[in-house]
């Protein structure tokens, strides 16, 4: 299958074909259809198989005749995502994809100033990407601007589920038309979510790629049942033994993060540190250095499990083992992207296996 057999609007394949993809993946071939007819949606896939694409690709092509005829002067989109990592990498996906349009873009998350996100809300631009929580905060009197919107795109709804997001989510859903179109696209589907889909979607098309709850298959994981004071030595081990490009970290505690990147810094490792104590600018440049390979290990705490789409990480390693089962299967998610391969280390047994030992 190509994406011009998906009947994608030209100015669509064009950047399509600039960004240099040759076919869809999975959950693009199965999504992209029943999307441009119409229909409501639930898309279950694990992360790294391009669900940004899925959604973004056949909205932009159903709004391209209006925004080329100049009919259009009004928000017609909202994407709502978990954390500002996710929104800036689903900002910076649509601008791709949007590059032949005359489309307006505006993200709105917190930890910068409220006035050009406001400003972007009072001028209707017509696609918003947002955290819940800022654009509930910023709506406040503004509730006409989203009386136009025709598609509502809930991207990483296991997460704001876990995050706590959903009261303003149900809040946000309020203001919207009824007569619109809602795409729901999850990594995981819980009972909890499964009741969220039937809240806010109409007789959706449900599509899951892959098994539910289950690592990407591209992805080799090794654990070490090793004493906690041996972590470290591991690592170093690790990154001095084995070809480690790119290497993703992932710690329980913003102070052991913080710990953890001086130690490796103070040994010669290029490394950066992503973790919520840290400004927003300290945290794009960080994921920026780490994306243009100006430092070869970044260590994160769990709000870079969701959003990071980096290409090329050839390992993640849980130096810490995250509580829940789904927090594993996203963090490991970062590598073996777009079916390239990757590897998962964890020096530790985790939580969930001793609790049945």
């Amino acid at each position: 299958m190509s994406f011009k057999s998906l009947s994608l609007h030209h100015n669509i394949l064009k950047a399509v074909t600039e960004a240099g993809y040759v076919e869809p993946t999975p959950i693009q071939a199965a999504a992209i259809p029943p999307i441009l007819e119409g229909k409501d949606l639930i898309g279950i896939a694990q992360t790294g198989t391009g669900k940004t694409a899925a959604f973004v690709l056949p909205l932009l092509s159903k709004i391209a005749a209006s925004l080329l005829s100049n009919q259009s002067s009004r928000t017609q989109v909202l994407i709502v995502a978990p954390t500002r990592e996710l929104v800036v990498q689903i900002e910076e996906n649509v601008r791709a994809y949007a590059r032949h349009l005359p489309v307006t873009i505006a993200k709105i998350y917190g930890g910068v100033s409220e006035r050009p996100q406001i400003k972007a809300l009072d001028d209707q631009a017509t696609i918003l990407i947002a955290t819940p929580g800022r654009l509930l905060d910023i709506i406040r009197g503004r509730e006409k601007s989203f009386a136009n919107i025709e598609y509502l795109v809930l991207d990483e709804a296991d997460r704001m589920l876990d995050m706590g997001f959903i009261p303003a989510i149900r809040q946000i859903v309020k203001l919207l038309p009824r007569q619109r179109q809602t795409l729901f696209f999850s990594a995981t589907f819980s009972r909890d979510i499964e009741k969220l889909t039937r809240e806010f979607l109409n007789d959706p098309t449900t599509i899951e790629i892959g098994q539910r709850s289950n690592p990407a298959e591209t992805v080799t994981q090794f654990v070490y049942e090793i004493a906690h004071h041996l972590k470290l030595p591991l690592l170093m081990h690790l990154l001095e033994r084995e070809k480690m490009e790119m290497v993703l970290v992932f710690t329980r505690t913003k102070h052991g993060a913080d710990r953890i990147a001086k130690q490796l810094a103070r040994s010669g490792v290029t490394t950066g540190a992503l973790h919520s104590n840290r400004s927003q600018n300290q945290r794009l440049r960080a994921l920026q250095d780490f994306k243009e390979g100006k430092v070869r290990l970044l260590v994160a705490t769990d709000i870079a499990a969701r959003g990071i789409d980096v290409d090329g990480i050839s390992h993640v390693i849980n130096y810490d083992f995250p509580p829940h089962h789904e927090d594993y299967i996203h963090r490991i998610g970062r590598t073996g992207r777009a079916q390239a391969v990757g590897e998962a280390i964890s020096p530790d047994i985790s939580p969930w296996t001793k609790k049945s030992q």
